[in-house]
């Protein structure tokens, strides 16, 4: 989720303490080490604020929910309904590469990013949508390729594009973003032809 609007916060990123209730996690099953933390969907959902029926109940509408969350004019978002996609460990990553041509990586927590993006929006309106996203799953995963396009406003020209990697899983009652991994396009690194048009 990312933007050259986004890309000053991706190179501002402080330690943040995310405010969570404390929450016991369930016993691991026997072929795992003791002691390692397990969560059950219950725990997990008690950790943070109740999402809305439609974003959570499908593939295709949490997809919808995570760019709609961050998209509108300049101001707050409504940052309950961000954090009821994810799960609470859930991470931001953004690779790419500085104008040395170097590559960078640069990581955030679920409130670090509402922290830095927040910054952002405040400011400046942005809106993001998905130009084709491409699911593939195996047992409890699912990754979706999700092409992007960053704008200034709706329909307007994006300025800029690029591709987000979704990790979510369905835990029997829900969907969880548990990670959102992205780069931009750039010269060198343009959109895939199967990306690039619904």
């Amino acid at each position: 989720m990312k933007s050259s609007l986004l890309l000053p916060l991706f190179f501002a990123v402080f330690c943040v303490p995310a405010v969570t209730q404390k929450v016991e996690p369930t016993a691991a099953p026997p072929q795992m080490p003791p002691g390692l933390p397990m969560f059950s969907p219950a725990d997990l959902a008690a950790k943070v604020p109740a999402p809305k029926p439609d974003d959570v109940k499908s593939l295709e509408g949490i997809m919808h929910a995570a760019y709609d969350s961050i998209s509108g004019p300049a101001g707050p978002r409504d940052w309950s309904r961000f954090r009821s996609l994810f799960l609470p460990q859930a991470r931001f990553t953004q690779v790419g590469e500085a104008p040395d041509g170097s590559k960078f990586v640069i990581s955030w927590g679920v409130e670090e990013f509402i922290r830095d993006a927040g910054a952002i929006f405040a400011k400046d309106p942005f809106y993001e949508n998905a130009i084709v996203n491409l699911p593939e799953s195996y047992g409890g995963m699912t990754q979706v390729l999700s092409s992007y396009e960053s704008k200034h406003a709706p329909g307007g020209a994006p300025f800029e594009r690029g591709v987000n990697s979704f990790q979510v899983l369905n835990d029997g009652k829900r969907w969880w973003i548990v990670s959102i991994f992205w780069d931009s396009e750039r010269p060198n690194n343009p959109l895939p032809a199967k990306m690039e048009k619904k």
